[in-house]
């Protein structure tokens, strides 16, 4: 995953002219900007993420595992309706739990532990007052053939899609992993995890625009989107994002896209507003038409 790695670290910081207000009432049924605690929130707890989401008017967050936030499946009763009250007394929605698991592998005993632990996530977010679970493919094996995986993961999502479906939560598959992230390969699953509680997290891969192009991607799982999608430094000059806003409109999409930067600036409050400022210009270049 080395080159998706250098492909987000690729963005830089330039000097924005947009007015902050651009956005503002202009897009109630678009989509809306929110945080991922990959890198930018990684080590700031529950008070700090609020404080700086509202500060930034980032006014989503999708709590990443294993972070200083500390929201993980051992908080007992009490802790987790103490992070759903905090939520719930700020302007921040918490969108869910980011997590690592996968459903690639071909010993049934891994499997069925990763089965059970996002099951255990699900559980978690639906505590703390979130939508949904993030998932990942993530990887082939050597030895067992590619449709065998896909066919597997996908049958993994729709067992927890109704399971989520009893919650009030979603399954959200993140377009990741080493060739799962490839578009058609996503779509393969997707055919096969057929549940409604099951969708696609986009999250503005390289590998994106492969084989017949970006938008022919697009299109695969156009109908299949999550309420959440992850996207990146907008300066980042290598990806198509006016295709993506384009294509976003086209399909009607009013979901949150969530910045899961990787750059280092000085000031990351400072670097959320930025962010914010210029992917809600873009946003409304097509929304508003």
């Amino acid at each position: 995953m080395s080159s998706r790695r250098d492909f987000l670290k690729s963005a830089s910081f330039a000097t924005l002219a947009f007015p902050a207000a651009a956005f503002e009432g202009r897009n109630k049924d678009g989509p809306k900007i929110g945080l991922v605690t990959y890198q930018w929130g990684k080590d700031w707890d529950i008070p700090t993420i609020i404080r700086n989401c509202e500060k930034s008017r980032v006014l989503g967050v999708e709590l990443r595992t294993e972070h200083k936030h500390g929201v993980e499946p051992s908080l007992n009763s009490h802790q987790r309706s103490e992070v759903k009250k905090r939520f719930q007394d700020s302007k921040v929605t918490v969108l869910g739990y980011g997590s690592n698991v996968q459903f690639d592998d071909p010993n049934p005993q891994i499997l069925r532990k990763n089965v059970n632990q996002a099951k255990e996530l699900l559980q978690l977010s639906h505590d703390i007052g979130g939508g949904g679970v993030k998932v990942k493919p993530n990887m082939f094996h050597e030895g067992i053939p590619h449709n065998q995986t896909l066919e597997q993961i996908g049958n993994a999502l729709n067992e927890l899609g109704k399971f989520a479906a009893g919650l009030g939560q979603k399954i959200r598959l993140e377009v990741h992993g080493e060739g799962t992230q490839e578009l058609p390969n996503i779509k393969s699953i997707m055919d096969v995890a057929d549940d409604p509680h099951v969708g696609v997290c986009w999250n503005c891969n390289p590998e994106d625009m492969n084989g017949q192009g970006f938008e022919y991607n697009f299109n695969l799982v156009k109908d299949r989107l999550g309420d959440t999608m992850h996207i990146h430094e907008l300066n980042n000059p290598p990806y198509p994002y006016n295709d993506l806003a384009r294509l976003l409109k086209k399909a009607n999409y009013s979901g949150w896209l969530l910045l899961e930067c990787v750059s280092t600036p000085t000031n990351i409050v400072d670097a959320m507003t930025e962010q914010r400022i210029k992917w809600e210009a873009l946003i409304v270049k097509y929304y508003s038409l």
